[in-house]
């Protein structure tokens, strides 16, 4: 599947509204797509220092996300945790 089109049904899937496309929800939901991509690249290459740093920036940004979330909207934070099993 071509990155695009998944990314476009992990908007539509986490999106508030029609138009949304930056909420925390869908962010968050981008980013652990994006980190278990790394996570599979990091397998194969255990040696790709780059990928590793990048892959922990995704990480700490989406823990800043979801602490944002939690206290904004607190049921909104449980049913992302509850979608994307974080």
């Amino acid at each position: 599947m071509a990155r695009t089109k998944q990314k476009q049904e992990i908007i539509k899937k986490h999106q508030r509204h029609e138009k949304d496309v930056g909420s925390p929800e869908v962010q968050i939901a981008l980013l652990t797509s994006e980190i278990l991509n790394l996570t599979e690249h990091l397998k194969k290459n255990p040696k790709d220092m780059n990928s590793k740093r990048g892959l922990i920036l995704k990480v700490v940004h989406r823990r800043k996300l979801l602490k944002y979330l939690e206290k904004t909207s607190f049921e909104s934070y449980k049913r992302v945790k509850k979608d994307l099993k974080i």
